[in-house]
């Protein structure tokens, strides 16, 4: 570091960071950022696609329901597998290379999504590009936790959340402006995130923590080192919050919008009138969510990562438990919905709070592993939820899922809280 800028842990303003420091906060951003655009489109426009692609006029047949769930589990599971996978070439090759590598992977799969004929070359699409997605979390936290203040973590933790906010808003609008066309055409926004790739390489440097454990170390450490005496329960125990966390947040964010289409409201609407109901709804919950980061970070400042964590699981559990409980009117759903997202800040928190849990060069491995292993179980979670909602309704099997918070409020308490480490 160039002797005119101070040392991380004494930098108090943001005009004491350094080129390099800024460099990497942006690339982590704008690759968190195209992670909510490129996540996010096909749960806006599932039914209608997979409708399409099955010739099927009822976007309501059980046929498209379980066929856009097992759509969606094929994307969680490849976010898992992507989080293990490009955690460990982080670790191994470097942040800003394994960066690049995983904006590449799904931008040009989710471009590829415009191109599917059926259901099931769509599924592989998704599944590919959620191998960069999931890549991206790990890599993108480790690369700032390493490189920025530790004391501002939990802000940038809500400022990195914010990045995918804003990318599920792009999302929402590209899919609302395109709501006439076929719904393929919305994947091609998809592509953009694959310029960024090119100034990354540039611009981006490795961190020189980084360098440094790897020119300490004879033996890159692998998955397997996870489960070594010392890590082991922090593995397990990191796990479980994420799988029980996660579940119940994907089947909120891909269901959500089904639940608003067949309210006894909105049954006989058009396609491109709910189309367009869905990503208004889409918009007051990324709005909210917003808000939500940094009402995390604040509590994360305030009481610790892990208390944070543990009140924010709370929060989520009882507004999903209480929305769902009885059926309410399209205009009371629309209302309360915010209440809902308001707690999703939970996920900015892991952001920062796992990447230090694991060692240096076991950082992005353990963070990607132990976040994105959780999408498998979300994955099952959602397939099971399509199994419930078509014999019953969306809003029994949402009500169900607010439940998973309070075990996984049992483990988080389990857990080291951040500012002891």
């Amino acid at each position: 570091m160039p002797p005119d800028v101070p040392p991380a842990e004494e930098i108090r303003r943001l005009g004491d960071l350094s080129g390099a420091q800024w460099k990497s906060g942006l690339a982590a951003w704008l690759g968190w950022l195209f992670d909510g655009l490129d996540m996010h489109l096909y749960t806006l426009v599932a039914s209608r696609f997979v409708a399409q692609l099955l010739d099927i006029d009822n976007t309501k047949d059980p046929e498209v329901t379980m066929t856009s769930a097992w759509i969606q589990a094929a994307f969680l599971i490849g976010w898992a597998l992507g989080g293990g996978f490009f955690g460990f070439i982080g670790d191994r090759l470097g942040r800003s290379r394994a960066l690049s590598l995983t904006i590449l992977t799904y931008a040009l799969f989710t471009g590829w999504c415009f191109f599917a004929q059926t259901w099931w070359q769509l599924l592989i699409f998704r599944f590919v590009a959620a191998l960069g997605i999931g890549g991206e979390w790990a890599v993108g936290a480790a690369l700032l936790s390493e490189t920025w203040p530790r004391h501002w973590r939990p802000w940038i933790a809500a400022v990195l959340q914010t990045g995918v906010n804003l990318g599920v808003l792009l999302a929402t609008l590209t899919v609302f402006v395109l709501a006439d066309l076929r719904p393929n055409w919305v994947f091609l926004a998809g592509v953009l995130p694959a310029f960024v790739v090119f100034w990354i390489r540039r611009a981006v440097p490795e961190p020189e923590e980084w360098h440094a454990a790897r020119d300490q170390t004879a033996e890159q450490p692998g998955i397997v080192d996870l489960f070594a005496p010392g890590i082991r329960r922090i593995t397990l125990l990191t796990i479980a919050v994420c799988t029980l966390t996660l579940t119940a947040h994907w089947a909120f964010l891909f269901w959500f919008g089904r639940d608003l289409e067949h309210l006894p409201a909105t049954e006989s609407w058009s396609p491109e009138e709910k189309q367009r109901l869905v990503t208004s709804a889409w918009f007051l919950v990324i709005v909210t969510s917003i808000a939500g980061n940094f009402l995390a970070g604040y509590l994360a400042r305030r009481i610790g990562f892990r208390n944070a964590i543990a009140v924010m699981c709370v929060g989520y559990g009882l507004s999903l438990v209480g929305v769902y409980a009885v059926p309410l009117s399209l205009t009371l759903m629309l209302l309360l919905l915010p209440v809902i997202s308001f707690f999703h800040g939970i996920f900015a928190l892991f952001t920062m709070y796992l990447p230090p849990l694991f060692p240096t060069l076991l950082r992005t491995t353990g963070a990607g592993f132990c976040y994105n292993i959780g999408r498998i179980g979300a994955a099952f979670g959602t397939v099971f939820f399509g199994m419930v909602a078509s014999v019953s309704d969306y809003r029994i099997a949402l009500f169900y899922t607010g439940f998973l918070f309070f075990p996984a409020l049992a483990a988080t308490l389990l857990l080291p809280e951040s500012r002891s480490r």
